[in-house]
């Protein structure tokens, strides 16, 4: 198996999400236990309610995007997703397209199953575009398989 997606993808999805939650969940328990009438000119009550609102929106941001990012490995036959406790294959057959979407920095690529598997019918994942490439090179007849599906497109 080959692995390509991209060495961030744990960074991203586990240690950023997890202290972010941490460390405003922690602030935010703080602020509602403090009985004070104002946190400078902000009248209590409004700062509990906005930077509890703030955490809820950054919990909702990070659920929608970052922990939606799978670990992606190929093989011959199959396709590998892992959200790092559990791993799932998934043949080719079974993938309707592959897109990608270049946002500069890094590129977003999301399989699109025919059939809903266990992580629903999009895969999400950061592409590692050099170890694609290796794959690539070292497989050309999963390369054939893919033009001829006709997987591969852009967003």
């Amino acid at each position: 198996m080959h692995r390509i997606s991209s060495n961030a993808t744990l960074f991203l999805k586990i240690f950023i999400p997890t202290f972010w939650m941490v460390f405003f969940g922690a602030f935010t328990i703080a602020i509602w236990t403090v009985e004070v009438p104002y946190f400078g000119p902000i009248p209590a009550i409004w700062m509990k309610l906005g930077l509890t609102a703030f955490l809820l929106l950054g919990v909702t941001f990070f659920y929608l995007t970052l922990l939606q990012l799978k670990r992606v490995e190929l093989d011959e036959l199959y396709v590998y997703a892992s959200n790092y406790y559990k791993t799932y294959r998934y043949p080719y057959h079974n993938i309707e397209k592959i897109t990608e979407r270049d946002m500069a920095l890094f590129h977003i690529v999301r399989i699109h199953l025919k059939v809903p598997g266990n992580f629903g019918k999009k895969l999400t994942f950061l592409l590692d575009e050099a170890m694609f490439q290796d794959f690539l090179n070292k497989y050309p007849d999963v390369a054939v398989t893919m033009a001829e599906l006709k997987l591969i497109g852009k967003d």
